[in-house]
């Protein structure tokens, strides 16, 4: 294989960077594909069609396929008027949303349209894309399906039209600032200037990598075009219930990034775990066992639940700081010193300030939970501090 990332030959060198591309208007296709070899020689096809001549372009695949994706882009590549290249990833990090992070990183020109493979994005709306751009000023321009002249006509059946809908309601209602302008969030095909397209601010998880840029990058100025989303030319849909609780993961995540709302989801998270709590002493007490012994075991099922919730939806990007058994090591001995904390801050604010009981026990109680959420941010999930070598001249 050539060592030329641009010669029209798949390579699989993740080291290598994408040489700059100086005119203005250029442009980097980031196309990320996972088995599709069915799809590609069309693709490039209508590509080549679709292009003016005018326009410096370039393709990048980023490659996660376990078919033989690669060599069929190789061979389709060789007589096309602009370079390709193929970017094949070993380990499929962030899904789709880390293909495309990795393409943008070896990318160097004034545009990055990102699209599917599919052939659902029609291409030949590649250059009306960047000429919305360039005519408006916009940072990012998004295809819609929902602007007059769009359609979501390729969604297969009432169920995934319904989904689509509902997740789209969905995250403008989360983020109503962060998605003013864009009627499409859930949309794959959009074009971004590269200045604004800051790859190390993104954590990537699943197929909405759109809903991640516009939310963590927030462009200034936003487009739209319409577009009516085809049929699937080839192969399946990699959609599923899997990709589905990533989704709502990663809406976690965004949702959580700030300080405020991670408490405000920690205390959620906190009161949710009373019902595995609960029920646990239930089915212990109804066992035999004492209830003091069976409330401490009882409440290690509370711990365990708001662990598992707490790692999967607010800090799921902080995890590899630590090994997971000291993460829950951690955790659970945070967990249960806030019960042995809040008894003698109650004592402490009836004896010696004289509220009644019930005040005393909720002022406990908010006191605690904000010291726990301090704590866990802190001690599990922060990155260790790094110790550096203090030399000393003689």
């Amino acid at each position: 294989m050539s060592e030329d990332l641009w010669t029209p030959h798949a390579l699989s060198d993740p080291e290598l960077a994408i040489p700059e591309r100086g005119a203005a208007g250029s442009v980097t296709l980031v196309i990320p594909t996972f088995n599709e070899a069915g799809n590609i020689a069309e693709l490039l096809g209508r590509l080549a069609d679709a292009l003016p001549a005018h326009l410096p372009c370039e393709v990048l695949f980023v490659d996660d396929s376990t078919d033989d994706t690669p060599a069929v882009i190789e061979k389709a590549a060789l007589d096309l008027p602009f370079p390709v290249a193929v970017l094949h990833r070993e380990s499929a990090d962030g899904g789709l949303g880390g293909a495309v992070v990795e393409g943008v990183k070896r990318a160097d020109t004034d545009w990055i349209v990102v699209m599917d493979a599919d052939l659902q994005h029609p291409p030949h709306l590649v250059p009306e894309l960047v000429g919305e751009g360039e005519r408006t000023g916009a940072d990012l321009v998004v295809a819609s399906r929902y602007l007059p002249g769009g359609s979501r006509a390729g969604l297969a059946g009432n169920y995934r039209i319904a989904v689509s809908r509902g997740a789209t309601w969905l995250t403008k209602g989360l983020f109503p600032r962060a998605l003013r302008g864009i009627s499409d969030p859930m949309s794959g095909f959009f074009a971004v200037r590269r200045a604004v397209f800051t790859a190390d601010a993104l954590k990537p998880l699943g197929y909405k990598i759109l809903l991640e840029l516009a939310v963590r990058c927030r462009p200034a100025e936003v487009a739209e075009v319409p577009f009516v989303f085809q049929d699937r030319h080839s192969g399946e849909s990699k959609s599923g219930l899997r990709e589905g609780m990533r989704f709502l993961a990663h809406l976690a995540a965004l949702r959580s990034a700030a300080p405020l709302a991670r408490m405000i989801g920690f205390g959620l998270i906190g009161l949710s775990g009373f019902v595995p709590n609960l029920f646990a002493l239930w089915l212990l007490t109804h066992a035999g066992m004492h209830y003091l012994p069976a409330e401490i075991a009882a409440n290690q099922a509370g711990v365990l639940w708001n662990f598992a919730l707490i790692e999967g939806l607010l800090f799921r990007d902080r995890r590899r700081h630590r090994h997971w058994a000291d993460r829950v090591g951690r955790f659970a001995l945070l967990a249960n010193a806030d019960l042995l904390l809040r008894i003698p801050l109650i004592a402490l604010f009836v004896a010696r300030f004289g509220m009644q009981v019930l005040p005393a026990t909720a002022l406990a109680l908010v006191t605690t939970f904000v010291l726990r959420f301090a704590a866990t941010e802190a001690l599990v999930y922060l990155p260790r501090k790094t110790r550096t070598a203090r030399t000393t001249r003689s």
